[in-house]
């Protein structure tokens, strides 16, 4: 139903994905904030990225285990450029594929492939406990990571089950970008302006804290959450938000964990929140 978020103000976050995500909330009725928090590049060094495909493609992994869409996006993207697309497309279609949720399977689509299994928690515990139940012993695993996570846990625990991991951190992000729309977010917040903030993945998390700090503004972002409902895609959101004593007050139902669920999910508590809103 359209229109379920008329008369709502919904701050997001910018990402990869926040134009979309931008479309989606506006299709509904919403007024989107949006706040741009830092960018995505490339590896600044691509010869261990470039390294990785050649060894991918001149024996093929047992296993490949992808973390990220964007990840994969990024290799193929290098791939392309040097000109190894095609050979390595047909090299991982000969690996066993595992992915940390939907959005990597989504990029392997992209390129006419197919995960084998996807883990029920889009989390790095996930993966553990989905690769537990394999026989690793011998296996070479390709291992795409990502940044400002460590990774020592889940690179352990393949290890220990006999694995011959090979990571490969395709792109980082800019931690510096943009902390003045962080902060003005962040007023917006303590100012009641904002009815949700939409948290679509954990590096937001880290990166409003960690602007906060940064610009004296921790006891107006703690304010902030208090006014504001706080929207959550999934476990690995929570879990960040847990950790740093907060709460989510939505997430999508059923452990769907995408968009359209999640608005959704806004529509409902906002509804509850907002009664008196023209719809």
């Amino acid at each position: 139903m359209a229109d379920r978020l008329n008369g709502t103000r919904i701050l997001i976050l910018e990402t990869r994905e926040e134009a979309q995500f931008s479309k989606l909330l506006a299709e509904q009725g919403a007024e989107v904030v949006q706040c741009p928090m830092f960018t995505i590049e490339d590896a600044p060094d691509p010869a261990p990225v470039e390294a990785w495909i050649r060894r991918a493609i001149d024996k093929p992994f047992d296993d490949l285990v992808l973390m990220t869409g964007e990840g994969l996006r990024r290799i193929m993207k290098l791939a392309r450029a040097r000109g190894l697309d095609q050979a390595l497309v047909t090299s991982l279609a000969k690996s066993r594929k595992f992915t940390r949720g939907p959005k990597p399977g989504k990029a392997l689509r992209e390129v006419s492939l197919e995960a084998q299994q996807t883990t029920e928690k889009p989390t790095s515990e996930g993966v553990i406990e989905m690769l537990g139940k394999l026989d690793l012993k011998g296996h070479r695993l390709g291992l795409q990571l990502y940044p400002d996570k460590d990774h020592s846990t889940l690179t352990g625990a393949l290890a220990a089950q006999g694995a011959e991991v090979d990571t490969v951190l395709p792109y980082v992000y800019d931690s510096k970008a943009a902390d003045a729309n962080i902060v003005a977010a962040i007023d917006d917040m303590a100012e009641g302006r904002i009815d949700c903030i939409a948290l679509t993945n954990l590096g937001q998390v880290r990166r409003l804290i960690e602007a906060a700090k940064a610009h004296g503004s921790e006891a107006k972002l703690r304010i902030g959450f208090e006014r504001t409902l706080i929207a959550s895609v999934g476990p690995a959101v929570s879990g960040e938000l847990a950790g740093h004593g907060l709460r989510a007050d939505i997430v999508p139902a059923e452990n769907a964990y995408f968009m359209r669920p999640l608005i959704s999910a806004m529509a409902v508590r906002l509804a509850e929140k907002l009664p008196s809103r023209e719809t």
